[in-house]
């Protein structure tokens, strides 16, 4: 039998991803926001949630901070208890792990977690700089070294380790555009060519323009609740059972392996253990692709294939709608965008919507347990959570 829910999740929201020319990341975060709230109208938000977490990686995008009280402010929330969660780009997954502790802890019976960025009025040179602070300032962003370079070492020491291609790494930008075409909310809502990929610019060897993920502006957020009580609220609720969160080096040449990220796999079996499954029940993943390099990794780190043959698991088409184990559905951050504090809980709508069957044409058939995984920087922060539906 699978794990007892943790927390239940009774709606859910997300704004369009892509560029909110002139409004700022609140206002952005106000249509997730109220998107959950229509989800949801036997929820009185003024009343019932006593918590929220926003996760929200960075004040220099928007020279804002205190970005907690400025959202709780802006969706008519004045005096619930709002925190700011920064955990990089893993801001929302780890801001989701926060929201479980207050309501299992019980101080909260219904807690708003959410994420929001806002990235597109900047500069590509502007978001580089911002980003690389999730990087080790002396060690890495002093000399230089942006994430397209740091995950693009981890590229080649997959290559030359296990033999996979440039041509495997297109594969899944093609297959997470496909995805994406049929998400109304994805940045990037067009198909492309392998030959597109391949034949796009190198932006650090071996990856290539359509390799690396989009800046984007955008806001998601889940309501949570706790699971004797979620039928008040939803007939369609949908349960956390599992959730893992773990760090490594902030240092990629600390790291034990540059093909790897330790980081997932603590937090990964942390979830898979609360939730009483092993990764071959799982039926749909999003999973953090800043870089298509990214997502292979993750498929070995989340168990989904064997160490080294990511690249195999690409070329069978198993992660693809229709697949054994249908991966970023929702087009990932590569089709889907990338505003790095909204991402996490970004992924957990995607489940929601496909674990209640709303997910409308990239709807995975039967689809009971889904996974997310969110990171941070290069890897230094992961988080892992595991939904069941129990309809």
């Amino acid at each position: 039998m699978n794990g007892k829910p943790l927390v239940s999740i009774i709606s859910a929201g997300m704004s369009k991803f892509g560029k909110h020319e002139g409004s700022l990341g609140r206002e952005i975060f106000s249509q997730a926001a109220a998107e959950a709230f229509n989800r949801c109208p036997k929820l009185d938000p003024k009343k019932e949630v006593k918590a929220m977490f926003i996760g929200h990686m960075g004040e220099s995008y928007e020279h804002q901070g205190h970005m907690g009280a400025t959202i709780a402010d802006w969706i008519g929330m004045r005096g619930v208890a709002a925190t700011r969660v920064e955990a990089a780009c893993g801001s929302s997954g780890a801001a989701l792990r926060t929201g479980i502790y207050a309501v299992l802890s019980g101080l909260s019976d219904v807690a708003i977690v959410g994420g929001v960025e806002k990235m597109t009025h900047r500069t590509t040179a502007e978001v580089t700089e911002y980003l690389a602070m999730a990087a080790d300032y002396p060690f890495e962003q002093f000399h230089g070294i942006t994430f397209p370079g740091l995950f693009a070492m981890m590229a080649t020491a997959h290559m030359h380790s296990y033999g996979t291609t440039e041509q495997q790494f297109g594969k899944i930008a093609v297959k997470n555009h496909h995805h994406g075409s049929l998400n109304p909310k994805a940045h990037m809502q067009k198909e492309i060519t392998l030959e597109t990929v391949l034949s796009s610019k190198y932006v650090a060897w071996p990856l290539k323009l359509f390799d690396c993920s989009l800046i984007s502006d955008g806001a998601s957020c889940i309501i949570l609740t706790k699971p004797e009580i979620a039928n008040k609220y939803t007939d369609q609720p949908v349960h956390i059972i599992g959730t893992g969160q773990a760090t490594d080096a902030i240092g990629l040449y600390e790291r034990e392996s540059f093909t790897s990220l330790r980081s997932t796999k603590l937090a990964a079996e942390e979830a898979y253990k609360l939730a009483n499954i092993t990764p071959d029940k799982v039926d749909l993943a999003e999973v953090h692709d800043c870089f298509t390099i990214a997502e292979l990794i993750h498929y070995e780190d989340l168990g989904f294939c064997k160490e080294g043959e990511g690249g195999k698991l690409v070329d069978s088409g198993a992660t693809t709608l229709g697949g054994k184990i249908p991966v970023n559905t929702s087009g990932g951050l590569k089709s889907k965008g990338h505003p790095v504090g909204a991402t996490g809980t970004a992924q957990a709508y995607e489940i929601y919507l496909q674990l209640t069957g709303q997910a409308e044409k990239r709807q995975v058939k039967d689809a009971k347990i889904g996974l997310t995984h969110n990171i941070g920087g290069s890897g230094a922060t992961a988080a892992v959570h595991i939904y069941r539906n129990d309809q």
